[in-house]
């Protein structure tokens, strides 16, 4: 494929995009990265085994691949704990427990949580595979503060988290979320919040995170649509580690994603996550993510422009950028993909090991890099094998929340 036919694809796919945007409100399925029709998905499945499916419906995504061609996923929910790739591949959420149907979207009770709500499935000490029995939008009264190894699973119903306090993982490991769009998230706080059936504490003010990851571990977060939140979107400090962000679609924020407490946390030297195919749409100003110390493997994303700048960092961070397609906006001062954060400017960050490799830079979109080109100094930020930046352009996968319909491949 020339150039030009490339560059013409995502423009046409962009302005596909632009063109078929639901109002913010209304936003449940997942959005397209490229106009490009994938007709092997299209293939009659009643006549197919769940096998000779699989093996004909394959986008490059290699999580997609592992369950989206199920047209039985519904009674087979738990096989997307084995799909995980990246830093995150360890989290198994509530695979080794129960299902939880949530039946209450209305009733928020942060002190005693009421049998049936969210709250109450993510506080349980037990490993829970928490689904939903009709469309919801849950508006929170206080953070939802998880409990280690709970799944949530939004796939066939339309789940909002919106215009309240959102999600808190704090001092937990083994987390999934899956399939909700969050919004609007506001602080909250100075209030009683139940963590554990036995124990709760009084919550200082939250930040009005969407996600907040606070010294948590083995957590993943796919196919969730996320925007306009009071602070990020998705945030990990305090030596949270062992992330995979993938198949998210984060649209309309300022501030999207900080990875990394402050440039003094020393503990966040450990921190590894990757971020994976992933669309970063139409209104996103900075922090894409935003990175301190740690070990950052940012691969196969697509960028639709930046206020400011994509990619950013303080404190020395590892960050490989491998296989993305950054389009920068019209506005000249927007062009650059990174940015150094450092008092003592390209004195310091010059010997930080940021490096692009095989990324695809449109409309004068540029990658500074520093430090170290040979791999072996990446190996830490090294977490999946990348796929060449074409491959977003030739295949149709989506990020952000599905439209999974019982019976069929999601």
């Amino acid at each position: 494929m020339s150039f030009f036919s490339l560059f013409s694809l995502i423009i046409l796919s962009h302005a596909h995009l632009a063109s078929t945007m639901r109002p913010l409100t209304q936003i449940s399925e997942g959005t397209k990265w490229s106009s490009v029709t994938n007709s092997r998905r299209q293939l009659d499945t009643e006549s197919s085994s769940s096998s000779s499916s699989s093996s004909l419906c394959r986008t490059g995504n290699p999580i997609d691949d592992c369950w989206r061609c199920d047209p039985n996923w519904e009674a087979n929910r738990k096989v997307l704990a084995d799909c995980a790739i990246g830093f995150g591949r360890n989290a198994i959420g509530g695979r080794d427990g129960e299902f939880y149907i949530v039946t209450d979207s209305d009733n928020d009770d942060p002190f005693n949580p009421i049998p049936g709500t969210l709250r109450h499935a993510v506080i349980q000490d037990e490993p829970l595979w928490i689904i939903f029995d009709h469309d919801m939008v849950i508006h929170l009264k206080e953070e939802l503060v998880m409990n280690s190894y709970k799944t949530i699973d939004g796939r066939g119903y339309k789940i909002e988290i919106s215009n309240g306090p959102c999600i808190t993982i704090q001092n937990i490991s083994n987390i999934i979320i899956h399939g909700v769009y969050v919004h609007g998230c506001v602080p909250a706080g100075n209030a009683v919040v139940r963590d554990k059936p036995q124990h709760y504490e009084m919550r200082g003010i939250s930040d009005g995170d969407g996600i907040s990851i606070f010294a948590g571990r083995d957590v993943w977060i796919d196919h969730c649509s996320l925007s306009n939140c009071h602070d990020g979107l998705i945030d990990a400090i305090y030596g949270s580690t062992d992330i995979t962000i993938s198949n998210n679609y984060m649209f309309k924020h300022n501030e999207v994603m900080l990875l990394g407490h402050n440039d003094d946390f020393l503990a966040d030297e450990n921190m590894q996550v990757t971020i994976t195919f992933n669309y970063f749409g139409e209104g996103l100003v900075q922090r894409m993510p935003r990175c301190r110390h740690g070990y950052f493997h940012i691969v196969n994303n697509v960028y639709t422009g930046w206020g400011m700048y994509a990619i950013g960092g303080s404190a020395s961070p590892t960050i490989n950028s491998q296989g993305n397609v950054f389009i920068a906006l019209d506005d000249k001062s927007t062009k650059e993909v990174t940015k150094h954060e450092s008092p003592q400017g390209s004195a310091e960050w010059k010997n930080w090991n940021w490096r692009s490799d095989g990324d695809m830079m449109l409309n004068g979109a540029f990658f500074t890099p520093s430090g170290q080109e040979n791999p072996g100094s990446y190996a830490k930020a090294s977490s999946m094998v990348a796929r060449t930046a074409t491959l977003v352009t030739s295949i149709s996968p989506s990020a952000g929340v599905l439209d999974c319909q019982i019976g069929q491949q999601c």
